[in-house]
């Protein structure tokens, strides 16, 4: 009886160890779940906000847009003081107005080709940044499943353990109930009494 009273402490002792590693593993994977699921929140809405920013109100661009401002401002102004000494003609505002214009048709492609650009990268750190994160999700619910698995296993073999122990009694103290009954059984045999023959009646 005491080794299976011990045997039960020893389990007991076991399943509680695995229920508590098994429960704080758990609370560990749902912290760092979460925190990773923030993360990847914060992501998505880095992704959005930076990718459908207006392309001209970054500061490349704003740049872009005064230093051409600056120069079709001075070409107006070139082309006022020639025609206020020289005269000008349809054909000198024509060509003014044809520079303008391509200065501006070059700073706005200019302006496009790096937002352009700029998009790109956005959505390869956003795609990166994603991969990484799902694949930490990935781990740490392998890391939960594989700490449950352990805490289950560890019920069962304190399960199993108590059992051994349970059988084990229960083989010993059967093997000496038979001995004893086979003692008992060859003493009534050997102890039993002759019948003694009355020889009065002979004579």
């Amino acid at each position: 009886m005491g080794d299976i009273i011990g045997a039960g402490v020893g389990a007991g002792l076991g399943v509680i160890g695995s229920i508590f590693g098994g429960i704080s593993a758990s609370k560990a994977a749902k912290k760092r779940k979460k925190a990773v699921e923030n993360e990847m929140a914060d992501n998505e809405a880095w992704y959005n906000r930076r990718y459908n920013e207006d392309a001209t109100q970054r500061a490349d661009a704003q740049r872009i847009l005064n230093r051409t401002e600056d120069i079709i401002r001075n070409r107006n102004k070139a082309a006022a003081g020639t025609q206020a000494v020289m005269g000008g003609t349809d054909a000198t505002a024509a060509a003014t107005r044809e520079a303008n214009a391509a200065a501006l048709a070059d700073a706005t492609a200019s302006i496009a080709e790096q937002g352009a650009a700029q998009k790109d990268n956005i959505e390869q750190q956003y795609r990166e940044n994603r991969t990484r994160l799902k694949g930490q999700l990935n781990d740490i619910e392998a890391q939960r499943s594989q700490a449950i698995g352990q805490a289950i296993g560890g019920v069962i073999g304190a399960a199993g353990g108590i059992a051994s122990a349970a059988l084990g009694k229960v083989g010993s103290g059967g093997g000496g109930g038979n001995s004893g009954s086979t003692k008992s059984s060859g003493s009534g045999s050997g102890g039993a009494e002759t019948p003694k023959t009355d020889t009065k009646n002979n004579f």
